[in-house]
């Protein structure tokens, strides 16, 4: 198995729209929403548009990985500071040097195969080219974690990669490491 990462771009829209058929309806638009009210009755064409506005105004915002040339995961990672909701839920000072991941998705078929792995990697040793000096993370800390729970990333993966509690809480943490 071979997997590749690549930086979104104009020519990935195709890619990240197949793979984020397979999920539903989110296509990653959950932190570009203001607020978390009305999230869970929002629609997949509401979704679609705000992520198809987002392309059109150049906005993209994270990383695919392939395996053997097929779209198979998804990692959500950009300035912080373009995502409102996010300081806001987490209480966090402005930062320009500082990047959010802010989800994972790997499609359902290639879960447990090392993808977000190889796409956390691809995205840390891209980062610093971009500016960035520190990354951020929010995993969901649950009992029993499903998927649907861990599409901020597994607190384990963030780990192993190097980041650490710069903020506790009992359900959403706050992770950081400086690259």
């Amino acid at each position: 198995m071979s997997v590749t990462v690549a930086r979104f771009g104009p020519e990935h829209v195709g890619a990240f729209h197949a793979l984020h058929a397979t999920a539903g309806w989110c296509f990653c638009v959950a932190w570009w929403v203001e607020t978390w009210e009305g999230w869970g009755t929002r629609i997949h064409k509401e979704n679609r548009a705000l992520r198809d506005r987002l392309t059109a105004e150049g906005t993209f915002d994270g990383y695919l990985a392939f395996v053997d040339g097929k779209p198979a995961g998804w990692c959500q990672t950009l300035p912080r500071d373009r995502l409102i909701k996010v300081r806001t839920q987490f209480g966090l000072a402005p930062d320009n040097a500082t990047w959010a991941i802010g989800c994972f998705f790997i499609h359902p078929d290639q879960r447990r195969q090392g993808i977000a792995r190889a796409l956390l990697r691809g995205v840390l040793d891209d980062l610093p080219a971009r500016g960035a000096r520190r990354v951020e993370a929010y995993p969901k800390r649950t009992a029993e974690a499903d998927a649907g729970d861990l599409w901020n990333g597994p607190e384990t993966l963030l780990r192993d990669f190097g980041f650490a509690v710069v903020k506790d809480d009992p359900i959403r943490p706050v992770l950081a490491r400086a690259l």
